[in-house]
């Protein structure tokens, strides 16, 4: 099956080509695919052929989803998987897009029993094989450290071995046991600074900075305390949108993550 995939793959590349227009004016706007080579890029243009192929995308409640929106979603969701390859987004197909933020209903028992049920407004959501959900809007305000598809696409990918965890497991030739204590030392750091930043600011959990103790800005955005997955969602969108600031705040979870990613963005465009 996997020969049959992959045949099926370079006939469909042989055939089909993205107007160059159309390919200039969606990367112009992703200004940190700019550190990828020639032939980084056109094997992104490549991947995201195969993903448009192969995914199904829905524009919900009025959303059209046009050529450059369609395009914009494929080459983010692929440039974690560049050089991993796109296996990493097997066993589901759906791609949903509100125009902007959308709710969703939970629902929780804690330990005595008792239901608690809330709504809660996201700008994007990853189901375990199932659809990943996104708001347009917040696709759109993508920028440095802020990025909602690769934050689902590196969900997607940390559920390869089940639930989001926030511990992905480690690709061959990684020291597995080093890369769990990058996540884990990591994932620690930034919530001790951010309670410490708390207690001493006044700051609300749901504050739009995170601050630490000493009252400096952290860099990184505070929901990279809710939980691992959500630390490690969050360190893949500075990985790749903000790789210079992760390896100078962060420098063994930067290394990890470039192991991990098998990218090492920081070291492009440094010499870019």
């Amino acid at each position: 099956m996997s020969m049959i995939k992959e045949w099926r793959r370079r006939r469909l590349l042989r055939r089909v080509r993205l107007d160059p227009a159309l390919w200039a004016q969606v990367t112009a706007a992703l200004p940190f695919l700019g550190y990828l080579n020639e032939a980084e890029l056109a094997r992104l243009r490549d991947m995201a052929v195969i993903f448009l192929h192969e995914k199904e995308m829905h524009g919900v409640h009025g959303v059209e989803l046009a050529d450059d929106v369609r395009l914009s979603i494929a080459l983010q969701a692929c440039l974690p998987a560049l050089n991993l390859g796109l296996a990493l987004y097997d066993g589901w197909i759906g791609i949903v897009v509100y125009p902007g933020e959308f709710r969703v209903h939970r629902e929780e028992t804690d330990e005595d029993g008792v239901v608690h049920q809330w709504e809660d407004e996201l700008a994007g959501e990853s189901w375990p094989g199932g659809p990943v959900v996104l708001s347009w809007q917040d696709v759109r305000l993508g920028d440095a450290g802020y990025n909602v598809v690769i934050h689902e696409f590196a969900h997607k990918i940390d559920m390869l071995n089940g639930d989001a965890d926030g511990y992905p497991f480690a690709h061959a030739g990684m020291d597995a046991a080093a890369w769990h204590r990058a996540l884990e030392e990591g994932y620690a750091r930034f919530c001790e600074a951010v309670d410490r930043g708390e207690r001493r600011q006044g700051r609300r959990a749901d504050a739009s900075a995170a601050i630490d103790e000493r009252g400096r800005e952290l860099p990184f955005d505070p929901y990279a305390a809710e939980h691992p997955a959500e630390f490690f969602a969050v360190m893949s969108e500075e990985f790749f949108t903000d790789p210079l600031t992760l390896r100078d705040e962060v420098p063994a979870l930067y290394r990890q993550l470039a192991l991990f990613y098998r990218q090492d963005p920081a070291a492009r465009l440094a010499a870019a």
